[in-house]
């Protein structure tokens, strides 16, 4: 938006000079973007009389005039060819630089000095006369600059102005906000329709078919008119803003559209079918050629505006060619209406076109300011064009747009603002902006913001106008409280991932499988038909019959992904997920979400070709990872045992166990069940574990901490038995454990014997025991004494004998 000073000043009194208004209105968030003297040239170019005319000696052409500059005389050489002794022209001094760029020096020309230049209109942008130097009228004073001569003294500012802000648009918009930030009151234009026609009704009618695309449509007719050019002070106040002048009609609905921001549309009535005008919505794939002369095709959703048979203008956008304002037009149709912005703004994205009329009206217009603006144009038309105006008015406003009825607090707008403003500073400001503030009590007011401000419908709307014009520097600047902390250690997390690592140590690769399985790889399992697993929770819409079910145990998938490695060549797999499986719960809609822990190892123990054996795995390989997982949950072996006790039905009896943490079930390891190996389509044997990652978070230990160094020497016995050899050796390991001598440091095995000269039904076990006290040196008879205590135990316990 392009201010002119010289004609803000119409409308409001200003209390600084431009340059501080620029800053004010950036400051009040209206951001100035550049402070134009489009006429700073003219400073230099002065009023100036012939007082004589001579011919050039040598040239016949040009003449020498001497111009006297309102303090000296001056020798010019001119070649215009309207020059005389007498006229007021205007003369740009040495130093003056032109619009067109072209410097004017002190000169010789053809032998004599040219102490400046007399200037036409086009030379210094101010008309297109070109034909000869410009002639002033004889009242000019003489040695006046030309700027100030003309009131051409004018400073521009070009201002950005947000979407959200409309009502500026205009000099009247800004107007307002000029006069809330001097403290002034606003000078509407003042308009007398002096209404001599018939009536209005008599020649025209409006019919709007679309009132939600037009809630208001008004017309102004007004005949007898002359079409012409607009005299200078409208030319140049248009310029100013980038628009060309036309002819005094069209001219007028731009200056009123710059003036008050309502756009406008000049028809010529007699070019209008049945003289009538209908607001309806195009017909998908309608032709309509714009003023532009384009044919533009139109979708179902544009608001056309139509006479009697036809469309006549793309409704707030352009108009058509068939009823455009000509020179032999006597009558004019002055159209102001109100369009939905939204309307308005998809039909200028779809047709690819923009015009000023377009940009207000997508922004939102004043729908109380359609008459208004009417009014004035009809005015101006009068003014500049002759003619008589119809009497009255056409105006189809069915349902008047609302105006909202805001709450504000005050207390709420300064904890908002972080200020302490009293009611009566708000009430001021909001008043100076046209709002209508009434009291509800004394912290409490209701706000009715106008129609120009369709922005304003919240409280914090009315918050943003009370900083802005009490001013952004006056809130009070606060550093943002960022408190430094970090989330406490999720400690099933973190046992997760201590796993993840000890797994990852041991050679194995983590995957990830799908939550989703099948109920056929589930009964690949061999459960009994009333293990819980086996009634999984189903999907309603499955993306296939593959994941048709939430898995109840990971065995499936890491057997798929070892078979799928198998497949591919890959004949060596260690692997390992941890992760959720989805248990139902009786009488519930959800399953219980618990993490579980499985491995499954197939082919070789090492599979470097260099290093390594072709042994393939086996039962102690899985045994000796599970190991490794109890040893990083700080689980003692004297809190955990192997037993062949309800091994699962995906397990081999014969290579298997069941695993048992301070007496509660954990889980299971050992080979993979033939049958299940061959459901799943496996080509070698396979080992798994099976691990509630629930159960051992539950029962694990904590850290142990530090423990000093033993300052004594430990003293070691051994125990070799034999025993039945069905007897599992971990029973006699279990039982020395639990004796209560408090010399024993720990028990461990190492020897395991079967053969002659033991019988088939014996085999021999060997039991390594360490004896130490923590505060001196251990005699042999006092070892001997409690070894041989523990052996009689032993061997009456599990009626073994000494090897």
């Amino acid at each position: 938006m392009i201010v002119s000073g010289e004609w803000l000043r119409d409308y409001v009194t200003l209390t600084m000079d431009m340059e501080q208004l620029a800053e004010r209105l950036t400051m009040v968030g209206l951001e100035v973007e550049a402070v134009e003297k489009p006429y700073a040239y003219l400073q230099t170019v002065v009023v100036g009389r012939i007082t004589a005319v001579e011919a050039h000696p040598k040239a016949d052409k040009l003449k020498i005039c001497r111009v006297h500059d309102g303090h000296q005389e001056r020798r010019v050489v001119c070649g215009a060819p309207n020059v005389a002794e007498g006229q007021r022209v205007p003369l740009a001094l040495p130093g003056t630089v032109l619009p067109s760029g072209m410097p004017i020096q002190e000169a010789t020309i053809r032998g004599q000095v040219s102490q400046g230049m007399l200037c036409s209109q086009k030379e210094l942008q101010l008309g297109e006369d070109a034909s000869g130097i410009w002639i002033l009228p004889q009242e000019t004073p003489i040695g006046l600059s030309l700027a100030d001569a003309l009131d051409l003294d004018d400073v521009r500012l070009d201002v950005a102005i947000t979407p959200n802000r409309g009502d500026c648009l205009s000099m009247v918009g800004m107007a307002r906000e000029v006069a809330a930030i001097c403290g002034t009151s606003v000078r509407y234009p003042v308009i007398d329709v002096k209404e001599t026609g018939p009536r209005i009704e008599t020649l025209a009618s409006v019919t709007v078919e679309d009132p939600v695309g037009c809630p208001r449509y008004a017309a102004r007719l007004i005949e007898g008119v002359t079409i012409g050019a607009s005299p200078q002070w409208m030319q140049r106040r248009l310029e100013s803003a980038g628009i060309r002048s036309i002819n005094n009609i069209v001219d007028v609905t731009n200056y009123v559209l710059l003036e008050l921001g309502q756009p406008l549309h000049a028809f010529d009535f007699d070019r209008l079918r049945e003289r009538r005008i209908v607001v309806r919505r195009a017909v998908a794939g309608e032709k309509f050629v714009t003023l532009d002369g384009v044919e533009r095709t139109l979708f179902d959703d544009t608001l056309l505006i139509c006479d009697g048979q036809g469309p006549v203008a793309i409704a707030g956008i352009m108009g058509g060619l068939e009823s455009e304002i000509t020179a032999s037009t006597t009558r004019v149709l002055i159209e102001s209406a109100y369009f939905q912005p939204e309307c308005i703004r998809r039909s200028s994205r779809k047709l690819g076109l923009r015009t000023e009329s377009s940009y207000r009206f997508e922004r939102g217009v004043d729908p109380e300011g359609v008459l208004r603006a009417a009014d004035r144009a009809a005015q101006l038309m009068q003014e500049l064009s002759g003619g008589s105006i119809a009497q009255g008015r056409l105006d189809v406003y069915p349902t008047p747009v609302p105006r909202p009825r805001i709450r504000l607090r005050v207390s709420k707008v300064n904890r908002f603002l972080g200020m302490n403003l009293s009611a009566h500073q708000m009430v001021d400001v909001l008043r100076s902006l046209h709002m209508d503030v009434e009291s509800v009590d004394a912290e409490t007011f209701e706000v009715i913001p106008p129609s120009f401000r369709p922005d304003v419908t919240r409280e914090v709307d009315l918050a943003e106008e009370v900083a802005r014009l009490i001013g952004y520097d006056k809130v009070p600047v606060t550093h943002a409280q960022v408190p430094l902390y970090s989330d406490p250690v999720d400690p099933h997390a973190q046992t997760r991932g201590e796993l993840k690592r000890v797994l990852e140590a041991a050679g194995y690769h983590e995957v990830l499988t799908f939550s989703f399985t099948s109920e056929k790889a589930l009964r690949s399992l061999r459960l009994v038909e009333d293990d819980v697993r086996l009634q999984p929770v189903r999907l309603r819409n499955p993306l296939s019959e593959e994941q048709a079910v939430m898995r109840t145990s990971l065995l499936p998938g890491l057997l798929q992904t070892a078979r799928l490695n198998l497949d591919r060549g890959n004949t060596d797999v260690r692997i390992f997920e941890l992760s959720k499986v989805f248990l139902p719960r009786q009488g519930e809609l959800l399953p219980r979400e618990d993490h579980h822990l499985v491995g499954v190892v197939v082919g070789r123990r090492d599979p470097r070709p260099v290093y390594g054996a072709e042994d393939p795995v086996d039962y102690t390989d899985v045994k000796g990872v599970v190991e490794e997982v109890l040893a990083a949950l700080h689980l003692d072996e004297s809190q955990y045992r192997l037993t062949r006790d309800a091994l699962p039905p995906y397990g081999d009896p014969r290579y298997g166990a069941t695993l048992e943490v301070k007496g509660r079930g954990v889980g299971s390891l050992g080979r993979i069940h033939p049958d299940v190996q061959e459901a799943f389509d496996l080509n070698r044997e396979a080992y798994y574990f099976e691990l509630d990652f629930e159960a051992l978070f539950a029962l694990r230990n904590p850290h142990p901490g530090f423990v000093p160094l033993p300052k004594f020497p430990s003293v070691v016995r051994d125990m070799a038995l034999v025993v039945e050899a069905k007897l599992p050796v971990a029973d006699p390991l279990a039982f020395i454990r639990s004796l209560p001598e408090p010399l024993m440091e720990s028990v461990s095995i190492f020897d395991l014997y079967r053969g002659k000269p033991l019988a088939d039904h014996q085999k021999g076990v060997g039991y390594r025991i360490v004896y130490r006290a923590a505060d001196r040196n251990l005699t042999d008879e006092e070892v001997n004494a409690v070894h041989e205590r523990v052996t009689a135990q032993v061997l009456e316990r599990f009626q073994a004998t000494l090897r």
